[in-house]
């Protein structure tokens, strides 16, 4: 058998494929069941940071029955100014009934406990509003690593993009004062920048970064005239955007890469690894074929490895990273590829 194992983070992992934050990594029994099909390391469910807020001293009413402040703001305020829209603050309050900080903590201490592969915790995080101090418990619950899960829609007219990016750098930091364990922080596309924008992220002190949170996009139903959700799950040909980025990326950065969005077989998985991805994220595939793929992927990984006489990942990783390509503007020019496909 090749030899699959990678680092990420610092971590050891026996390969690079990574169950990707979801609603499939909320049970033991579902996190068992990916450990046993060889899965290399775990990202659990989301913690909402509006979840923390909530469940915090500083949503209990004190004994005139007023509500309790921090940072000089009502939560009722902070509730709008964090999660503007009162339907999606909804949702997440009627979701943090059912899923309570101390079951989140119970799940990490019982995850470590059932597998022997990196349990990796995320908070969905949207400001700096004292809410990092969860981080610390969950450090202490015996999590491996946190990944922070930034998605901030540059959709304020009133905010400049250094306002949007200065809140990335505000999360890092404060969570960075009650941790020693590995973070790593997902992020979407939507930078001014984006090239500048993650290598100076890489430079802040995390130790990783996933590309790319793929974005939940609203749909409208012309017959009710009215929104309607978007496509959930990712496709199998969803890959190529992060499969760009993380090939122009791969060497410029401080920390490792992970590619995430679209990855759904063997060979998408060993393209991001050709372009430098240090391990891969996967979720929707899960959805539509189940946990078993997890085996085929890694049989097929090892079987074309010994076709091209790879005997680790690290041989081959890389090797059609930007830098390493004859051709970097076949990666780089948008337009570039229509001589490949022959559509004029």
């Amino acid at each position: 058998m090749a030899n699959l194992q990678t680092t990420y983070m610092g971590l050891s992992l026996k390969n690079p494929l990574i169950a990707s934050s979801s609603g499939l990594t909320n049970t033991i029994a579902n996190i068992k069941t990916l450990a046993d099909n060889g899965i290399g390391a775990i990202v659990l469910k989301s913690m909402f940071e509006e979840q923390i807020h909530i469940e915090t001293e500083n949503y209990i009413k004190d004994e005139h029955g007023s509500v309790k402040t921090f940072n000089n703001a009502p939560s009722t305020i902070l509730s709008k100014r964090v999660y503007d829209y009162e339907e999606a603050y909804s949702y997440i309050y009627d979701y943090a009934k059912n899923n309570t900080l101390s079951k989140y903590l119970s799940l990490i201490t019982e995850a470590k406990k059932t597998v022997d592969i990196p349990i990796i915790a995320s908070i969905n995080c949207v400001s700096n509003y004292d809410w990092q101090s969860f981080a610390k418990k969950i450090q202490d619950s015996g999590a491996d690593a946190l990944e922070l899960n930034i998605y901030i829609l540059p959709s304020d007219f009133r905010r400049t993009d250094e306002e949007n990016e200065k809140v990335y750098y505000e999360i890092i930091n404060e969570v960075k004062r009650y941790v020693t364990i590995p973070i790593a922080i997902k992020i979407g596309f939507y930078f001014t920048s984006l090239a500048q924008s993650v290598q100076k992220l890489s430079e802040s002190g995390i130790n990783g970064l996933v590309l790319f949170n793929r974005p939940y996009n609203a749909d409208i139903d012309i017959e009710k005239i009215t929104l309607a959700p978007g496509n959930i799950y990712s496709s199998d040909f969803e890959y190529n955007h992060t499969l760009r980025w993380i090939s122009i990326l791969s060497g410029k950065t401080s920390c490792d890469l992970s590619a995430s969005t679209g990855v759904h077989n063997f060979e998408t998985v060993v393209k991001m690894l050709l372009a430098g991805a240090n391990t891969v994220q996967m979720a929707s595939v899960f959805y539509k074929h189940g946990f078993n793929v997890v085996p085929d992927i890694l049989l097929r990984m090892n079987d074309w490895m010994k076709r091209h006489n790879f005997n680790s990942v690290d041989e081959f990783r890389g090797k059609l990273s930007k830098s390493n390509l004859e051709n970097p503007a076949a990666i780089e020019r948008v337009q570039f590829m229509k001589l490949y496909s022959g559509i004029e």
